[in-house]
């Protein structure tokens, strides 16, 4: 299977609110995984660390990781959902440890 990079000029509109649309979902994680940061520093609350934790796996690292592999390698479309979704399980497990877990 070969891939093609993406050329602005002949994306549809579509394609450009999708890719619009990833980028500010991975924008707005990191300001929220940043502000639960900053109540783990602030309250020394172990909880908060592992809810960044969680929000980063689940917004940002899928995003990256899409970006990563879709631009450094040749890799089939089902690898590149394979690690976004591991990511996203991974972000939820971190979440589920913040509200449930023994801090």
């Amino acid at each position: 299977m070969t891939t093609s990079s993406v050329r602005i000029g002949e994306t549809s509109v579509f394609e450009l609110f999708t890719i619009a649309s990833l980028f500010l979902v991975a924008l707005m994680g990191a300001i929220i995984a940043y502000q639960a940061y900053r109540g783990y520093r602030r309250n020394d609350a172990t909880s908060m660390l592992y809810l960044a934790l969680g929000l980063l796996l689940l917004t940002v690292c899928p995003f990256l990781v899409n970006v990563t592999i879709t631009t450094v390698t040749n890799a089939d479309h089902l690898v590149t959902v394979f690690f976004e979704n591991v990511s996203r399980l991974l972000g939820l497990v971190a979440i589920m440890y913040s509200l449930y877990g023994r801090h």
